[in-house]
């Protein structure tokens, strides 16, 4: 009989401690020990592996690894960004229930926020700005949480993260931000204030733009016990799981653990083990990454900056830019590859430029090797209104440059002959 106790036991052994090593093999489930040990894992009394809609090895190694750049307790792995963002909001927000948002978004979170969880009774309540005061205006008593992107997708603003955790905190309620074009090396948005995390991997984790995934980091920090009225989800007896209390029985986790019992095991947007490794070997190569993404953005930006056929350039590199101090104070002098400009024209000039490139790629996606490009007024923000769009930072002439890894003299001679064709 071939020797596979640390297989069949899920990478536990029979007291429940982590196993040295597992074995790597393909499965869709992992055997117990048993009746007792089943038991014990599905109430969630020990640790363990069991049925990968809900947990395995590979994902285990990726949410280890995001929660320790993120100084959080715990992550979460699931199958997108968009995912990640929806848990998040659900594993606080009920029926009847508001969350206030910073507008400068993603559209597809705009889309989310605004649309669909009004189909759920849940409000998603649009501050004029990202400011703590417009924040504060729209709080109540049936607010559960304040979200933020800590660097806006892609309006380039950058949040005051303490100043609007001050405000989430003093109402009660936790600070979720997505912090995807930041990513944990320019900002570690725990240190300052937030409480939970979410991530789109698929854009620099993964850094490619294969694989799909997202993340929702465990601050660890919210109390909630001192605000049992307000969350009954975290501090009452859960049935489904006899009676275990996630504030009570995890104090240092239970937003992850909620998010994974309740959202992910009944829902099922789960990332394969296949892309979780795919995206391990993305991390890998963040750092480096990254570094090569700021220079190329900076050289760019000066570019752009410098061509009369260019009417504006918003970059938080640049010192007139509304968010750089803010910039200086939260990425430590770094800066994010992404770039947004208006080529003189308009509409037609910014639709007429995107058709014109050539080496960068027309894509919805951020955060690739890859140099992209996209209209937002036309793709992204296109179901937005003139009003709401403006509001997130999008003029109808908007191009957002995700800078890649490219030679940078190649980057400029594509702009180049695509502003002519634009501009002529």
């Amino acid at each position: 009989m071939r020797d596979e106790t640390i297989a069949i036991h899920g990478g536990y052994t029979a007291d429940g401690t982590r196993a040295v090593a597992v074995p790597i093999y393909q499965t869709v489930a992992h055997d117990f020990i048993d009746a007792a040990h089943a038991g014990a894992v599905l109430d969630l009394e020990v640790p363990g592996f069991h049925y990968n809609r809900i947990n395995n090895p590979t994902n285990d190694v990726l949410e280890k690894r995001i929660a320790a750049l993120e100084g959080g307790t715990a992550a979460l792995v699931v199958a997108s960004g968009m995912a990640a963002v929806s848990y998040a909001i659900l594993t606080v927000a009920a029926p009847g229930s508001n969350f206030v948002v910073a507008p400068q978004l993603y559209g597809a979170t705009f889309t989310y926020f605004a649309h669909v969880l009004p189909s759920l009774g849940i409000e998603a309540r649009f501050a004029r700005d990202d400011s703590a005061d417009s924040i504060a205006a729209l709080m109540d008593d049936r607010t559960c949480a304040v979200f933020c992107e800590t660097i806006g997708n892609p309006a380039g603003n950058v949040v005051d993260l303490e100043a609007v955790a001050a405000v989430a905190h003093g109402g009660g309620v936790p600070l979720m931000v997505d912090n995807t074009v930041a990513t944990p090396l320019l900002l570690k948005p725990i240190s300052h204030g937030a409480d939970v995390v979410v991530h789109s991997l698929t854009k620099f984790v993964g850094g490619h733009g294969t694989t799909l995934g997202g993340a929702i980091v465990d601050g660890g920090t919210f109390p909630w016990t001192d605000h049992a009225e307000r969350f009954p989800g975290f501090n009452l007896p859960e049935p489904a799981f006899h009676d275990v209390v996630f504030a009570r029985d995890f104090p240092e986790r239970p937003f992850t653990v909620r998010a994974r019992s309740v959202q992910l095991r009944n829902t099922g947007a789960t990332l394969s083990p296949l892309a979780a490794f795919q995206l391990l070997q993305g991390l890998e190569t963040l750092s480096v990454r990254l570094d090569r993404h700021e220079a190329n953005a900076r050289a760019v930006a000066d570019y752009l900056a410098n061509d009369p056929r260019v009417e504006w350039v918003s970059f938080v590199g640049f010192p007139d830019h509304p968010s750089y101090d803010l910039a200086k104070r939260y990425l430590a002098g770094r800066v994010p590859s992404i770039i947004t400009f208006g080529a003189a024209g308009g509409y037609d000039a910014g639709l007429a430029f995107f058709d014109a490139l050539q080496l960068f790629k027309r894509l919805l996606n951020l955060g690739d090797a890859k140099s992209l490009a996209i209209h937002p007024a036309s793709t992204t923000h296109r179901q937005l209104s003139d009003d709401e769009r403006s509001a997130a930072g999008i003029r109808p002439e908007t191009i957002r440059l995700s800078i890649g890894l490219e030679h940078i003299d190649d980057l400029i001679e594509d702009l180049d002959q695509a502003l002519a064709k634009a501009t002529t």
